[in-house]
């Protein structure tokens, strides 16, 4: 079972940036990839980011067309830190932004269907 913590959230201007951390811990053998995900009030949580972790293709990365050239998704070298840096923020990102672990394959899809363990989320605010 693998633990995640979220933490790096919180309000900025339009324009501005955020780095989100996420701490990982207990066992992740067999996870395909890490991710992030965010959902808004009233509507389905959505892919932002994957990087591939297991041994084919480690450190690939996928992104939701919305964030291309403005967020980036890394590892810390520690391997035990998700990062998600964001960049040139817009109001239509804020959210919650939850961090996972993928036991189900299929990264480049960001589905929600294929991640297993998820963090408790944090807040993300984006105000005009």
């Amino acid at each position: 079972h693998v633990q995640l913590v979220e933490s790096g959230g919180g309000s900025v201007q339009a324009g501005g940036s955020l780095r989100l951390s996420c701490e990982v811990s207990g066992n992740t053998y067999g996870t395909y990839c890490m991710g992030w995900f965010r959902q808004a009030p009233a509507k389905e949580r959505e892919g932002v980011a994957t990087i591939s972790t297991g041994t084919s293709d480690p450190g690939r990365t996928y992104y939701a067309d919305s964030v291309k050239g403005r967020f980036t998704i890394s590892r810390g070298i520690s391997r035990n830190i998700l990062y998600l840096q964001m960049n040139n923020l817009k109001p239509e990102d804020t959210a919650i932004y939850y961090c996972a672990a993928n036991t189900g394959g299929y990264c480049y899809l960001l589905k929600a269907l294929y991640f297993g363990s998820w963090g408790q989320g944090t807040q993300v605010t984006v105000s005009s």
